[in-house]
């Protein structure tokens, strides 16, 4: 057993909002030089770009999980990371049925590029992943686990498109564990304004959407090897495995 430090948030060129340099050789580059051992692919509402950064990864010795961040209708993000490529792409199948069929505009939000690990543009795409899903908070959650996913909220810490933003509190019957705080998140500060998180682990990622913040916000994640099944043990906080999050420089 040993801590493993881990990024679980981190975009693509094919989140609207993410830079056209985060390609795949790019972000794993970056990654390891940044001594990353775990990272999850995370774009806006979509795992149609996480096979070329497995692929790339699996080349540069990196653990790279295919993951998506959910937009749900109230507008509070939320992480979700799989155990395999296979189950990712049936949920990306689930969670696009789920989007409005709203076209990008590409002058305004940025452009949705798939690529594949050699950064050759296989497509673009059209739908809008910007917008939420359907998928009220419950219903994304419900998804992830049967899908046999493991989640928790997004950067709650931030006054919009979080958890706490939105609700200003955290639903009993959902039982996560986790939450996620952003990169630059005072613990002492969020704990101080919403005593009850002192009850879950938090776990800082950077949110990157350009290659300079990948690795900025990071967590130690403990666990006897870096498969999927043991960091969905930590996120949980079950069998021993828990997360530390890495303090402020």
């Amino acid at each position: 057993m040993r801590l493993y430090k881990a990024d679980l948030h981190i975009h693509t060129v094919l989140s609207p909002c993410g830079d056209l340099e985060m390609s795949p050789s790019a972000v794993i580059k970056k990654a390891i030089e940044a001594g990353l051992e775990i990272i999850a692919i995370t774009d806006h509402n979509s795992t149609k770009n996480c096979s070329a950064y497995i692929k790339k990864g699996e080349q540069a010795g990196i653990v790279v999980l295919p993951g998506v961040e959910i937009q749900t209708s109230e507008e509070i993000h939320l992480i979700a990371v799989f155990p395999n490529l296979l189950i990712a792409e049936k949920f990306d199948r689930l969670i696009y049925n789920s989007l409005l069929p709203i076209e990008n505009n590409p002058d305004f939000f940025g452009d949705q590029v798939i690529i594949d690990a050699e950064e050759n543009i296989l497509g673009i795409e059209e739908r809008a992943l910007i917008n939420s899903s359907l998928w009220s908070l419950d219903e994304a959650v419900r998804e992830v686990r049967n899908a046999g996913g493991v989640c928790f909220p997004a950067h709650v810490d931030a006054s919009s498109y979080s958890l706490l933003g939105q609700l200003g509190f955290i639903p009993p019957d959902l039982q996560f564990k986790t939450l996620g705080i952003t990169a630059k998140c005072k613990i002492d500060r969020l704990m101080a304004q919403y005593p009850f998180v002192k009850e879950y682990q938090l776990i800082r990622n950077s949110d990157s959407h350009y290659i300079e913040q990948i690795g900025t916000g990071y967590s130690n994640l403990y666990l006897e090897k870096p498969t999927f099944e043991e960091i969905a043990s930590a996120i949980n906080n079950t069998d021993g495995r828990f997360i530390k999050p890495a303090e402020l420089s």
